[in-house]
């Protein structure tokens, strides 16, 4: 997992996610009697530092499955280890559909988290209730950002065919100067622009942008999780009111007893009153991999493999379901405006939808 740097702020809560998992089902047995036992390496910000260290553990170690990666580069990386060792790869954040596509999927990579088609869609399915027409949008110049806003603008313009791109940034993912790209991007006096900047990319942007006045002037939609606990903690009154944005998890949200469950139990994990928003990534992956395990009562690479195709889960926040024809988890994220409210010290999201992501994928 991504565990310094600028991807920490939501690799490091997706590695407690998935120690948690493991605590858990430890605690009630194991897997088929046996204990999981979870090896932990930092791949850093690259795909060579995932694809080093992942080789490192099959070889040295003699791990059955991976699961990790962050950017979608150590993702598509990561699927090629699994491919070329034979071994079992999910992936809980990773979110590029390269990665599950024709010509790119095998048998040996899976994913749980979201993927750029249902985040970037999603997206437009909320900008389209509004009437900008005139859209800019800026994103990390990689797989990920190239991708999502992809599936944002031709899922916008097929539900609004009359809305103009007016221009699209790129910066470099980890760019320290947004500062041409705040100043483009006003120059165009856009109605609204899409964000798929992410953990500090999105905190740095925000900072940078606050002095002129980008939020007053622009509205924002803006993807990469910009909603998550996570990044409201570290921005404070920095975060922009009145944004639309989203996340993998809420503490706050749903109510309902299996997610309170969860939260009380991530609370007490993690000894944080308020809890990560990412550890849900980790925590689902795992889950998903110890069912899988369960269900074909045998920890053979193909048996397992087998049993993940159309596998249906329990978690925190409803069932789900990793899909046979494609290997990608029906994974939906929560969307919604950040508001200031008394019972929290910074931004939230109200109000909350959870936008499923089943009408989204094909």
């Amino acid at each position: 997992m991504f565990l310094t740097g600028g991807g920490a702020l939501f690799g490091q809560p997706a590695k407690v996610g998935a120690e948690m998992a493991v605590k858990e089902i430890n605690e009630k047995g194991g897997v088929l009697g046996r204990p999981i036992e979870l090896l932990i390496r930092d791949c850093k910000g690259t795909p060579d530092e995932a694809t080093r260290v992942a080789r490192e553990l099959i070889a040295k170690e003699n791990v059955q499955f991976l699961v990790g990666g962050l950017t979608a580069a150590q993702g598509l990386a990561l699927s090629e280890v699994a491919k070329t060792e034979k071994i079992l790869y999910i992936a809980p954040i990773s979110k590029t559909t390269a990665m599950t596509e024709p010509g790119k999927l095998h048998p040996y990579v899976f994913r749980s988290a979201a993927n750029t088609n249902t985040e970037g869609r999603s997206a437009a399915v909320f900008m389209a209730k509004h009437p900008w027409k005139r859209i800019y949008t800026i994103g990390p110049d990689y797989e990920y950002g190239q991708m999502v806003t992809k599936a944002f603008v031709e899922w916008l313009k097929k539900l609004k065919p009359d809305v103009e791109i007016v221009a699209q940034g790129w910066p470099k993912l980890g760019e320290p100067d947004f500062t041409p790209f705040i100043t483009a991007a006003l120059g165009k006096k856009p109605d609204a622009a899409f964000f798929s900047l992410w953990g500090g990319d999105f905190v740095n942007f925000t900072k940078q942008a606050g002095p002129y006045g980008f939020f007053e002037k622009v509205k924002v939609v803006a993807a990469g999780e910009g909603g998550s606990p996570e990044t409201a903690i570290s921005l404070k009154d920095d975060l922009p009111l009145g944004i639309t944005t989203n996340a993998y998890d809420l503490f706050y949200y749903p109510d309902t007893p299996e997610h309170k469950s969860y939260v009380e139990r991530l609370k007490a994990f993690t000894k944080q009153e308020y809890p990560p928003s990412w550890a849900i990534t980790g925590y689902i992956a795992v889950n998903f991999l110890a069912e899988a395990i369960k269900k074909a009562n045998s920890t053979d690479t193909m048996k397992v493999i087998k049993a993940l195709e159309g596998l249906t889960i329990d978690t925190p926040i409803g069932k789900q379901t990793m899909r046979a024809k494609d290997h990608q988890a029906n994974r939906g994220q929560f969307w919604g405006t950040t508001t200031k409210v008394p019972e929290y010290p910074f931004p939230i999201l109200r109000p909350v939808e959870y936008i499923p992501a089943d009408n989204l994928m094909d």
